[in-house]
C-alpha cells in the first residue's frame, strides 16, 4: 500500500515487498544448498496429526553455556521418516536436549520468518556420542579406581569379579523393577527349575530404566550392602529395551559401585548386542533375565553332579575294595585250609615218635633223672656246709666291728658324751656360755655350767 504523499516526503516500500525482497535474496544466496549442523534441540513439539516436527536449534558456549546462536526448524514428509528412522536405530528420541547433527536447508517466509528445514539426521553422529560417553566413563573408571578395576587386554577385571561364587547360589538380592516382564520371567525361570531347587529371594524393587533414575538403582545397591545378610548373589535385571534405555547401566558412580561391591553381581539386562559398562564391571553377566536364571540353576546343578559323581566314585570304590576283600578272604581261607592240613599232619608224626619214645625208653629216662636228682641233693649238702661257714665267718667279722664302734667301747678310751637337755651335742655352736651341760664318762656323770667358749685349733690330736 502506498504512503499518501501529503503524510510524508520519504521514499517507501510495503512491508511484503521488503521480505519478498529478502526472500529472493536468500533463495539467491542460499538456493538449494544444504547444510550438516551440529546443534542441541530445544523447544520441542510434534503435531501427530500432520506429523510435523518444530523445534529450535541452539549452540551455546562448552565453558558458560551462553547461547551463542539460535534458529526455529521443522521437519515434515520424508524428512519425518528420517526421525523414525534415527529413533529406531539409535533408541534415541528426537527430543529437547539432545545433542544432533542435521542436514538443514535455509528457507525465508515473509508470513514465518527465517527458519532452517531438516532434510536428514545423521544417526552415526549420535551413535558415536554414546560410544564416545561410553570410552570416557570406561577410562575414568581406570584411571581413579585402580585398586579395584584393572583392564587385561579387553577384559576388564574388577574386585567384584574376582569374587567366588559359593557352590550353591540359594540366598538372591534382586534389583529390578516390579513391573518388569523381566522380573516375572526370571522369578518365574527360578520358581519353576526342573530340578526342584528352592530359593530364598529378597527384592529391593526401584526404576530401572531412564538414565537420572541411576541413583534410585545404586540407592538399592547400597540398601543390599547395609541388610548384613549373607547373600550368595545379587541380580540386576530388567526387560529388554532400546539402546537409550540402558545407557542408566553406563553410568559412572553405579559402575564402580557394582566393581566394588563385596557379594558377586550378576546382571541380566535383557540386551541381545553391546555389552553395557554395568555388565562389564559385575562378576557375572548375561543376555537376559531368564538367562540369569538359567546361570544360577545351571550353577546349582553343576554343584549337584559333582556331588552325585563322588557318590557314584565312592560306590565303586566300595564295591572293589568287597570285591578285593572278597578274593583275599578266599585266599587266606584256602591257605588257612591247607597250612592247617599239614601242621596237625606234622604235630601227628611227632606225637607219634614222642608216644613210641616213651613207650620203648621209661626206664632209662626214669633211671637217669634218679641219677641227676641223687648228684643235686649231694651237691646241695656240700655246698651248703661251706657257704654257711663262710657266712658265720662275715657275722663274726661284723659282731668285733660294731663292738669296737659301741659307744661304751669309746667311753672306756677316755672319751666322754656331751648332752644338753637330755639330747647328745657334737657341734660347739649350739652351746652357749651359761648353758647347763651333762657329761657322761664310763660309769660317771658330771653336771656343769659353761662359763668360758673359745676356739680350738685341733692340732694336738692331728696323726
Amino acid at each position: 500500500m502506498a504512503v499518501p504523499s501529503h503524510l510524508s516526503n520519504r521514499p517507501s516500500i510495503s512491508l511484503s515487498e521488503l521480505t519478498g525482497r529478502i526472500r529472493q535474496t536468500i533463495d539467491e544466496v542460499f538456493g538449494q544448498n544444504t547444510f550438516w549442523v551440529i546443534a542441541d534441540i530445544t523447544n520441542y513439539t510434534y503435531k501427530p496429526q500432520s506429523n510435523y516436527h518444530y523445534f529450535e536449534l541452539v549452540e551455546k558456549d562448552k565453558s558458560s553455556s551462553k547461547i551463542l546462536a539460535k534458529i526455529a526448524g521443522r521437519a515434515w514428509g520424508a524428512a519425518a521418516v528420517n526421525i523414525t528412522n534415527f529413533e529406531q536405530a539409535t533408541g534415541q528420541k528426537f527430543k529437547n536436549d539432545i545433542n544432533v547433527l542435521i542436514q538443514v536447508s535455509v528457507q525465508y517466509n515473509p508470513s514465518f520468518g527465517l527458519q532452517l528445514n531438516l532434510i536428514d539426521i545423521d544417526t552415526s553422529f549420535t551413535l558415536g556420542l554414546f560410544e564416545q560417553q561410553r570410552k570416557d566413563t570406561l577410562e575414568r573408571l581406570l584411571r581413579e579406581n585402580t585398586d579395584f578395576v584393572q583392564k587385561q587386554g579387553e577384559q576388564y577385571i574388577t574386585r567384584n569379579s574376582l569374587l567366588h561364587l559359593n557352590k550353591v547360589i540359594q540366598s538372591i538380592a534382586i534389583i529390578s523393577s516390579d513391573t518388569s516382564a523381566g522380573y516375572l520371567d526370571f522369578k518365574h525361570t527360578l520358581d519353576n527349575n526342573a530340578f526342584n531347587y528352592k530359593f530364598d529371594v529378597d527384592n529391593y524393587f526401584t526404576l530401572v530404566q531412564g538414565e537420572v533414575n541411576a541413583k534410585q538403582i545404586l540407592a538399592k545397591i547400597i540398601e543390599v550392602f547395609q541388610a548384613k545378610k549373607n547373600y550368595d548373589a545379587l541380580v540386576i535385571i530388567r526387560g529388554g529395551g532400546s539402546q537409550m534405555d540402558f545407557l542408566i547401566f553406563d553410568n559412572y558412580e553405579l559402575s564402580r559401585a557394582i566393581a566394588r561391591f563385596p557379594i558377586p553381581v550378576i546382571t541380566g539386562i535383557g540386551h541381545q548386542k553391546n555389552e553395557t559398562i554395568a555388565d562389564l564391571m559385575a562378576h557375572t553377566s548375561t543376555k537376559t533375565p531368564t538367562k540369569a536364571a538359567e546361570l544360577i540353576i545351571a550353577h546349582n546343578r553343576a554343584f549337584e553332579e559333582q556331588i552325585l559323581n563322588i557318590q557314584k566314585v565312592v560306590v565303586i570304590k566300595v564295591f572293589q575294595m568287597i570285591n578285593l576283600q572278597k578274593d583275599r578272604l578266599a585266599h587266606i581261607n584256602h591257605l588257612t585250609v591247607n597250612t592247617t592240613k599239614e601242621l596237625l599232619y606234622k604235630y601227628h608224626k611227632n606225637i607219634i615218635s614222642l608216644s613210641a619214645a616213651i613207650l620203648t625208653n621209661p626206664k632209662i629216662i626214669i633211671s637217669n633223672r634218679k641219677k641227676d636228682l641223687s648228684n643235686l641233693g649231694n651237691n646241695i649238702q656240700s655246698y651248703s656246709r661251706i657257704y654257711f661257714a663262710n657266712k658265720m665267718g662275715y657275722l663274726g667279722h661284723f659282731i668285733s666291728m660294731i663292738k669296737l664302734m659301741s659307744p661304751q667301747n669309746i667311753l672306756n678310751k677316755g672319751f666322754a658324751i656331751i648332752k644338753v637337755d637330755g639330747k647328745i651335742v657334737s657341734n660347739a655352736n649350739d652351746i652357749e656360755t651359761g648353758t647347763k651341760l651333762s657329761v657322761q664318762f664310763t660309769n660317771t656323770e658330771i653336771n656343769t655350767v659353761v662359763t668360758d667358749k673359745k676356739a680350738y685349733n685341733g692340732s694336738e690330736f692331728n696323726l
